[in-house]
């Protein structure tokens, strides 16, 4: 079917033509157009977004319900917590108070500076509620088994058969600067290689004396080619200290001495890169980590530090 096309009668030429266009009004037509398919548009995406959700939606709204019961449980969970630490830290007190002579116990880290919080806020915060809500779980179920290790201390402490390692500083007044390389794969300075080192190096002058680290019969006396001038003492509990590279030695095998006495004094006798006073404690021939026996002798936050030093110190003297 052909289309309907509108013409217009010339009065001048007598002949009939076709209706000339009128740009303006097409544009205006064109315009409701568009601007009637905008709205229509509008309207209908407004009418699917009420009636329907997306899964990301769905997702969302599902938090926020989530969100919504836990934070009233995080509350409760979070006074609970902080009497737990309350708690915990008060008996951590008392027990360095009672044993150790100290006012308080020693920080996690004392030459950790920067703030553990400084960066939370980088974290989500559906990440952080979590977070939260299984470290406070596992903090009052670790809470109930400090409890129970402090009551197995007060037992142990008050037993009166219980018997105690060698606890006495070999070296008088020693800092966590002059503590070395413990045990452990270290670097030998004559091998340049890591080997396993069997003591705990501590670094002094020469001629500083050195002291028994618990009462005793000393069973070596000798030199060695690789250890120097070393005493060897015997302690009850089949517990063992070593005392190497002496500069001299003031006791004799067989002797009995007391914690404290002075055995010899510091030097670099045998195979030693500089003067210090190689220091192993046995227990029934096994080597053991002999910084763990100074948390009697020094402060908490000292003791820590000398545990940080002897860890990272990676040279050993010997």
């Amino acid at each position: 079917m052909n289309k309907r096309r509108q013409l217009i009668f010339n009065a001048d030429s007598f002949h009939f033509g076709q209706v000339p266009r009128q740009i303006g009004r097409t544009l205006v037509t064109l315009l409701v157009y568009l601007l009637l398919t905008f709205t229509l548009a509008v309207l209908v995406y407004l009418a699917f977004a009420l009636v329907y959700r997306t899964d990301t939606e769905r997702r969302l709204r599902r938090e926020i319900r989530m969100y919504e019961r836990l934070y009233p449980g995080l509350e409760e969970r979070e006074q609970l917590l902080g009497d737990a630490i309350a708690n915990l830290q008060h008996k951590d007190n008392e027990i360095y108070g009672l044993v150790f002579r100290s006012n308080g116990a020693p920080m996690l880290d004392p030459m950790e500076v920067q703030s553990s919080f400084s960066v939370v806020d980088t974290i989500p915060e559906s990440r952080l509620a979590g977070y939260t809500r299984d470290k406070a779980d596992s903090l009052l179920r670790r809470s109930k088994s400090v409890d129970a290790a402090f009551e197995r201390i007060f037992q142990a402490l008050s037993d009166t058969t219980l018997v105690l390692p060698p606890m006495t500083l070999p070296i008088a007044d020693i800092t966590y600067p002059q503590v070395g390389a413990s045990t452990g794969r270290k670097m030998n300075p004559f091998l340049k290689a890591y080997v396993y080192h069997e003591g705990l190096d501590l670094i002094v002058t020469r001629g500083t004396p050195v002291l028994a680290a618990a009462d005793g019969t000393v069973t070596a006396a000798n030199m060695d080619r690789s250890s120097g001038n070393t005493v060897k003492i015997a302690h009850t509990g089949g517990y063992e200290t070593v005392y190497a590279h002496l500069e001299s030695m003031n006791v004799h095998v067989g002797q009995r001495v007391r914690a404290g006495d002075r055995i010899g004094a510091v030097g670099m006798s045998g195979q030693a890169f500089a003067p210090h006073l190689h220091y192993e404690v046995r227990r029934n021939g096994a080597g053991m980590d002999p910084v763990g026996f100074f948390f009697a002798s020094v402060s908490p936050a000292e003791y820590v530090n000398m545990l940080y030093m002897s860890v990272n110190t990676l040279q050993s003297m010997d």
